[in-house]
């Protein structure tokens, strides 16, 4: 079972989201983590940063436990969403991905209507089986849409098929609205952007900024102008270690480390 525990008590010291020690991840033989340590910090954005392959969106899937669907990964060490291990006996894997929920790089609505769409993980997670009254539906549609800064677009048509007359940039959003009925504290983005064009990019920037403080978000980007706008902590990742976790402008403008200046200059990945 997965509760949001309160930070340590520490003076000042910032309530992490995500906290991983040790952490090393294989696929069959290969190794693709090698001792992650981060601290990742609630109600910020973070982005992912380096080149492809570089264990980035293997890192986000491990948090919400998604690469355990492959019989051939194997993972060492933890990974602590709000101080508790994700990895432990007895978490249970429904609780834990209601707490976090996952964003991929192509927006994937169901083939059913805009307002199922936003109810269909809270209809999976309500304990009373799904049962509830239309008021309450849509209450919690409206809510998520007006979130996800679409309420306006689409409150007129929410029985319309999701997969039909959206543009990407409202599959997107629809998408990550989809999360949200079921009040989760984290939101993973794999890449979120890849698929739109600069308009639709701009918009899905906005929403997350928008979002920022009511979940933590971890982001993965191929862009760097992106990360840099729209971040406000940078890891950059190398051959599945990390190189540099600072503060997204300190990371741009003064990077620690020979490995980040080349990366961001674009001497390679």
């Amino acid at each position: 079972m997965m509760t949001q525990s309160p930070s340590s008590g520490v003076a000042n010291a910032p309530e992490l989201a995500i906290q991983t020690q040790d952490l090393n991840l294989w696929y069959g033989t290969f190794q693709a983590l090698f001792d992650i340590n981060l601290k990742i910090k609630k109600g910020i954005i973070t982005s992912l940063i380096g080149p492809s392959g570089c264990g980035k969106s293997t890192f986000l899937r491990s948090v919400d436990r998604i690469n355990e669907r492959l019989g051939y990964v194997r993972i060492k060490g933890s990974i602590e969403v709000y101080n508790q291990n994700v990895y432990a006996p007895g978490v249970e894997l429904a609780q834990l991905r209601k707490q976090v929920g996952m964003v991929f790089q192509r927006p994937n609505p169901l083939p059913i209507s805009i307002r199922e769409n936003i109810l269909f993980g809270y209809r999976i997670h309500e304990e009373r089986g799904g049962k509830i009254s239309r008021s309450e539906a849509d209450g919690i549609v409206e809510d998520a849409l007006r979130q996800v800064l679409l309420w306006d677009q689409m409150k007129d048509r929410l029985d319309q098929k999701a997969t039909v007359g959206l543009s990407l940039e409202e599959m997107q959003k629809l998408c990550i609205a989809r999360l949200l009925p079921v009040k989760p504290t984290i939101l993973l983005m794999d890449e979120p952007c890849s698929a739109l064009d600069p308009k639709g990019t701009a918009a899905v920037e906005e929403l997350i900024w928008e979002l920022r403080g009511r979940y933590s978000i971890l982001i993965v980007t191929h862009n760097m102008a992106q990360a840099r706008r729209a971040s406000e902590e940078c890891i950059f990742m190398l051959m599945g270690r990390v190189v540099e976790h600072s503060p997204t402008e300190k990371l741009f403008v003064t990077p620690l480390h020979r490995e980040t200046a080349d990366y961001i200059e674009g001497r390679y990945g």
